[in-house]
Parts: C-alpha cells; structure tokens; sequence
C-alpha cells in the first residue's frame, strides 16, 4: 500500500513527540527516516523507528536539550552528544557546517557520544540543496561486526561514509561502507529464512559462507570488509580511516569501552564558491557525470548510472506517488500507537 509521503512523516512526527522528543527532534528525524526509505535505503529508515522509540522509553536515548560544545573554532568542532537522537545531531552538524562553509570555505564537525544516525545518504540533500560539496561518516565503537582483512575476529562496525556532489545537472550521491554488507541486512536475510546474496562473511573458524547467522549465532563469526575474502584490504583499509576520522576526531571511541547503541560522527562541508568557484567546480563535475553517462555500456540493456540515480527517483517518486512501507513496519509500530491512543497505519 502506497502512503502518502507528508503522512508518514506526520505520523512518524506524531509517534516520536509522544515518546517525549523536544523541539524540532520529532520532524527532522521523521523527514531523514521517511527519506531513507525513499532512496531505497530501507533498513536504515522507518524500519528503525520502532527501535528508537524503545531506547527512548528505557532512557538509552536522551530526550531533550543540545550537545556540549567541546570545541568550537571557526571551521573545526567537537560536539559531545549526550546520546541525543543521532538523526537529529547529524542533521543539525550539517546545517552548522554548511553556515559555518559559507564563510570559511569548509567546516568539519565531530560528534561523540550520539545516538545511532540511521541513513547517511539522507543528510547530504541538505548540502546539496545549498550547493555544497559533504561528506558524512560514522561508526559505531560499541560494536563489533566487521573483522579485519585477515582476522577472524570482529573489530570494526560497518563504518559508511557519504559524499555529496553537485554538478551542473543532477546531483551524484555516494552513500557506500567498509563491509561488503550490513548487520540490519543480515538480520533481515536471517528472518526471511534467505542466504546472503554472496560469500559476504565469514564463520568463527575464517571460512566464507553466505550464512547470515553469523552475527546471531555461537561462536560467532563476522562480516568481511569491502573485497571480500580476495580484495578485502580496501574495506579494510577505508575502515581504519574512517575509525579515525569519526572516533579520533571527536576523542572518543573503542579504546574507552562504551556500552550500548550509540555512533561517533564526522560531517564535512565544502562551499565551492570560496574556491575556485561554483561555476568552475560544477563544470568540472558536470563533465566527469557526462562523461559516466556516455561511456558505452557493457551490456546496452544496462546503461551507465551515476551513484545516486536510483535515490533520485526514488524521493521523486515517493513525494509525486506515495511510499510503500517495508513489510512489518506498521506491525512493529502498532504497540506504540496504541499506548498514545493514535490510530494505526493502514498496511
């Protein structure tokens, strides 16, 4: 079933104001949730909303207030986050920086101790709508997924990072991670009875298998870096790079030993203008896209895409058409409908 796009939203809006969110935390964290969805990224959208309304509930979620400046210098800062809504923390990072951009060129923010930041994909739209160049990145340091190229053992989370590009047409929106997969898309395989699409973990004794017990099940295995078993040190590689950018940044990370879902964050932004200038850097980057585009296909069923296409459309089509819900969101949801006397979603 089709819903209309503002009323997911609303009704995300609604449901997160009932569990005691302040401010503006319950609709900008119901628009980067319903716009994840919208993109494709299905397992880091509204399929999270339930969950976060239970770490509300049992405290694990601060409700209210802002994160503690850290440091505050006129392009770099560190924000702790007080584990307030990562949604809302990233979404507000970006805004700051892009503020911060316009004057200095480039701002980067480092945000410890915040909640989890679901999609990444679903902040650069705001950069880019103020056309500037981002980059987000997170990582998790109180989990463990992913082991390094040649390890057994799991060492790092997915850690994804996003970029956002403008051009002088369409936008390119890379949104890719350090592991060839991601634990929600495990654990969705694990429930649907399915196998992973590929050799895309390992088992506790460092064999391939396409088994996505692995994270769920004694001994425990891990998700392989980006390249697999062959080409692995690339993932591996951007893994590290990451930990740094988001836990070593911000001061904060797997050498203290934090408990619980949480994220340590990283958003850049460039403003074109204050370099060489918009105009140049949208030529050049609307060259590379053409130049993509027209590259003679492989197969002439499969023309050449740009990252981002498929999430283009996607938002289009939710805001012109409405948006379909992943099977068991509204299940997941009805306990909490009902607590606040809100009526159901139609599935």
């Amino acid at each position: 079933m089709l819903h209309a796009f503002e009323d997911i939203v609303a009704y995300a809006t609604q449901l997160l104001a009932h569990a005691g969110l302040d401010g503006d935390k319950p609709r900008v964290i119901a628009e980067r949730l319903a716009l994840a969805d919208a993109m494709g990224h299905t397992t880091h959208g509204l399929a999270l909303l339930a969950p976060y309304l239970a770490e509300i509930e049992k405290g694990s979620m601060s409700r209210a207030g802002d994160p503690e400046v850290v440091v505050d210098r006129p392009a770099a800062i560190v924000w702790d986050g007080r584990r307030l809504p990562g949604v809302w923390l990233t979404a507000k990072a970006m805004e700051l920086a892009i503020e911060r951009a316009k004057v200095f060129g480039t701002c980067t923010i480092a945000v410890r101790r915040s909640h989890h930041i679901a999609c990444l994909a679903a902040y650069l739209p705001i950069a880019l709508e103020a056309g500037m160049m981002a980059v987000v990145a997170c990582s998790d340091p109180a989990i463990t997924h992913v082991a390094p190229y040649g390890g057994k053992k799991a060492v790092f989370t997915p850690d994804p990072v996003a970029v956002g590009i403008p051009t002088d047409g369409d936008p390119v929106l890379i949104d890719i991670s350090a592991s060839i997969t991601t634990a929600g898309r495990c654990g969705r395989a694990l429930a649907a009875g399915e196998r992973l699409p590929g050799l895309w973990a390992i088992d506790a004794d460092g064999q391939a298998t396409d088994d996505p017990s692995i994270l769920a099940s004694e001994p425990r295995g891990a998700l392989l870096p980006t390249g697999g078993i062959d080409h692995g040190h690339k993932g591996y590689a951007l893994a590290l790079w990451i930990e740094a950018l988001t836990q070593g940044l911000s001061g904060w990370g797997r050498a203290d030993a934090p408990i619980g879902w949480s994220g340590a964050v990283f958003v850049q932004v460039f403003d074109p203008a204050l370099f060489a200038g918009a105009d140049e850097f949208r030529r050049q980057t609307g060259w590379l896209a053409e130049a993509c585009r027209t590259s003679p296909p492989i197969d002439p069923a499969r023309p050449v895409r740009l990252p981002g296409a498929w999430a283009l459309a996607g938002i289009a089509r939710a805001k012109n058409e409405g948006l379909a819900l992943q099977p068991g969101i509204v299940q997941s949801l009805l306990p909490w409908a009902e607590k606040w006397g809100l009526p159901p979603l139609a599935d």
